[in-house]
């Protein structure tokens, strides 16, 4: 499945997303293969999509790493070593090789981006994605490609697999303006405050709000736009 585009993959309030999705499983092993829909499946592992799911399942040994944003509903992850209690607009990372409990309420949705490189060894575990995280000064963009003021940006992994070189974590910035290029990671970002709008080099724009869900392949055209302070989960491989 090819998708180096821009792809919303779920609202804040539930409404309608332009996106596409096709049902599938991300392997033979995929616990969530029967209510995963895929916006993107790239051949280097990466996918993102939905996963509406209810009730609960038991994993020996989750099959790859996956970030998930919670949609809809109430969704707690159990390993032997701690248990995350996720609502709407919390999120996670689920470590490849975990072993793990998933109890979802009815009608729970959460957005996705997960890694599935065959022979990659496990990282078992699982990390909440704190929306408070405390953050370190991290570079600006490019002086060539931005338009005005130079930002000030904030970031913090919180999830580093050096094997597969998925890193995950929160990121913060004051206003900017970028112009486009091809997106140099795979990125999934979730808004947790403010406002920005994203364009491909054809004019098309994707308006992230706050609370909204949103996957950037790799190579996409991508041009940056925000005029208010900015907060993001972000996975990027």
């Amino acid at each position: 499945m090819s998708c180096p585009q821009i792809l919303l993959l779920a609202r804040a309030d539930g409404s309608r997303v332009a996106t596409s999705f096709t049902p599938g499983a991300l392997s033979a092993l995929d616990p969530f293969g029967d209510t995963r829909q895929l916006a993107c499946q790239g051949d280097d592992g990466v996918s993102a999509g939905l996963v509406s799911f209810s009730g609960e399942a038991v994993i020996d040994a989750f099959p790859h790493s996956e970030t998930l944003v919670v949609h809809a509903g109430h969704v707690r992850l159990s390993s032997a070593e701690q248990t995350l209690d996720l609502s709407v607009g919390s999120s996670a990372v689920i470590g490849r090789g975990t072993r793990l409990r998933v109890q979802a309420s009815a009608g729970s949705v959460w957005a996705f981006c997960a890694v599935d490189q065959a022979d990659a060894p496990a990282c078992p575990g699982l990390t909440m994605l704190d929306r408070h995280t405390l953050l370190n000064p991290s570079a600006a963009p490019e002086p060539q490609i931005l338009i005005g003021p130079t930002p000030q940006c904030r970031a913090l992994n919180l999830f580093d697999d050096a094997v597969t070189e998925l890193r995950i974590g929160l990121w913060d910035s004051t206003p900017y303006a970028r112009h486009g290029r091809p997106h140099k990671l795979h990125e999934l970002m979730h808004l947790l405050e403010g406002r920005v709008t994203l364009q491909d080099n054809e004019g098309g724009e994707v308006t992230v709000n706050t609370g909204d869900t949103v996957f950037v392949a790799k190579g996409a055209p991508c041009a940056w736009t925000s005029t208010v302070y900015v907060r993001k989960v972000y996975a990027v491989k």
